[in-house]
């Protein structure tokens, strides 16, 4: 069995705590930038990421999606002198053992438009592999042929503004459930602006907000939490009867695994 199951799944993504499994279970209310989320269980999205400048200020989310390698945004423009901070829940707090790691490499999509921001993708090689434990682990990668139907409860997390004219992002990492949209269903929101290579969700009473950005929006399959959305963009006051867009990782599957293949 164990030879079975080294096969059935990508070597840069096994590890002794599995991918998308968290070893301090989440606890969701609501399965029903974050605005009218809640604070989340400390710990409970081990894979979330917080990338900072040199001076420590938050400005996107990110994954982990094994010892190596974090997948964020492409907009998020990061650079190889920012810093990733792995296994925090309290940005306030000096209490927490956080893994501050920089990044060795930095690959945008090659096809990332800042204008109609398709493949609004990024992946960080770090420069020393994070460590695994209770408090930091990956999660699984959709496949490209997985299907996330519309109507389906999804997770959003991060430090992102509670309200889009508040003063500063919250200390605490903050989740929101929300369903995903159809492309039909968002593209009455957004019209031509939603392409196949994003995927909606919200528009029920929460939202993504600024310093979100680049970080999950994580679906449970077969009882694992699996990466199917990465926070793009949205309304730009939050507002929470609007879906937010997340680039759709069932198109940049094949992407992220050959950018990983080579390097």
């Amino acid at each position: 069995m164990a030879f079975l199951w080294i096969l059935s799944c990508l070597a840069f993504v096994c590890t002794a705590y599995g991918c998308g499994s968290p070893a301090i279970p989440p606890v969701i209310t609501g399965y029903a930038r974050i605005v009218n989320g809640e604070e989340a269980v400390p710990h409970s999205w081990p894979w979330q990421v917080s990338l900072q400048d040199y001076t420590g200020f938050h400005f996107c989310g990110g994954s982990l999606i094994s010892e190596t390698w974090v997948v964020t945004a492409a907009h998020c423009s990061v650079k190889t002198n920012d810093r990733v901070v792995i296994g925090e829940h309290d940005r306030s707090s000096n209490a927490e053992s956080i893994q501050v790691i920089s990044p060795s490499q930095v690959f945008r999509h090659p096809q990332y438009n800042g204008y109609t921001i398709n493949n609004d993708i990024t992946l960080i090689k770090l420069s020393s592999p994070a460590r695994l434990n209770m408090q930091v682990s990956p999660v699984c990668l959709a496949e490209t042929n997985d299907n996330f139907p519309g109507g389906l409860r999804c997770v959003t997390t991060g430090w992102g503004l509670t309200r889009y004219n508040a003063a500063n992002t919250p200390a605490l990492l903050q989740q929101a459930a929300l369903p995903l949209l159809t492309n039909a269903e968002c593209s009455k929101y957004w019209g031509n602006q939603v392409t196949d290579l994003m995927i909606c969700a919200g528009a029920a009473g929460a939202s993504s907000c600024m310093g979100d950005s680049g970080g999950p929006l994580v679906c449970e399959k077969n009882g694992v939490w699996t990466l199917v959305g990465i926070v793009s963009w949205g309304s730009s006051t939050c507002n929470t009867s609007n879906p937010g867009v997340y680039a759709r990782v069932t198109k940049l599957r094949a992407w992220v695994d050959q950018t990983i293949a080579a390097n």
